[in-house]
């Protein structure tokens, strides 16, 4: 094992945790600048990382498994931090769609072009 793929792991570490006070102060400018630097150290880790059999086995490959590990846990609770926020998202946009008020509403549609939904009937359906 090399220092070289321990240091890797310390940095997505680093990252990952950096992603996470991102998201949770709704910072997406800062999300989005550790993207392309978290994508390019998975891709360096994923062709320097010994096979998965060797870092099972091999009793010096411990402290390596134990920071991908802690890896792979920062990456899930990321991943449940942002499925919460468009669960959020998500129903807000539907609480808009189908409220009680019979104002037309403005909300975007999928292309990001602005969409009119009247609530409640009008009386044109009257």
């Amino acid at each position: 094992m090399t220092d070289t793929v321990l240091a890797q792991a310390a940095e997505l570490t680093r990252l990952l945790h950096l992603e996470f006070e991102a998201l949770k102060n709704q910072d997406l400018d800062l999300f989005e600048s550790l993207q392309p630097g978290k994508s390019e150290l998975l891709g360096s880790l994923g062709e320097s990382c010994p096979p998965a059999q060797a870092l099972q086995n091999d009793a010096a490959m411990q402290p390596l498994r134990d920071l991908l590990l802690q890896c792979r846990d920062l990456h899930r609770r990321n991943a449940m931090l942002i499925e919460r926020k468009l669960d959020t998202i998500r129903g807000a946009l539907h609480s808009l769609r189908t409220g009680e008020n019979a104002s037309p509403l403005e909300v975007y549609d999928r292309l990001g072009q602005v969409a009119r939904f009247n609530r409640g009937r009008g009386y044109q359906e009257a």
